[in-house]
């Protein structure tokens, strides 16, 4: 029984899962603009709009909130710097999915993730 294990495990262990969506997440922070396959998208926004949501409330004297985004020092300066101010004023949402369609190969859906301008 699977009591209290939430969220897909995509046949994956979970270091080789937390590396894959840290991975993720780290690209559409610097492209802000990922093409990746629907469940995976699925699972990455509320991961990355977690991550958005404590640099928006990080202030450069804030060593906690800074040491929970610091996992990810390659993409920290561009998350709180840059891609955090443009969400202050909205409550949530800073991630839209778009469906593409089936991938030609093996027929996986795939879709656009992006943040919100």
């Amino acid at each position: 029984m699977r009591k209290h294990n939430k969220g897909k495990k995509f046949s994956r262990k979970i270091g080789h899962r937390r590396a894959l969506f840290k991975s993720l997440a780290k690209e559409l922070f610097l492209h802000e603009k990922i093409k990746t396959t629907l469940p995976k998208a699925r699972v990455l926004r509320p991961y990355a709009e977690k991550l958005i949501t404590k640099a928006k409330s990080a202030r450069p004297g804030d060593i906690q909130k800074l040491r929970q985004v610091f996992p990810y020092p390659h993409i920290m300066n561009k998350l709180i710097k840059d891609i955090a101010p443009r969400f202050v004023n909205r409550p949530g949402g800073y991630i839209r999915i778009l469906k593409l369609g089936p991938r030609r190969g093996d027929s996986v859906e795939e879709a656009i993730v992006e943040l919100v301008e």
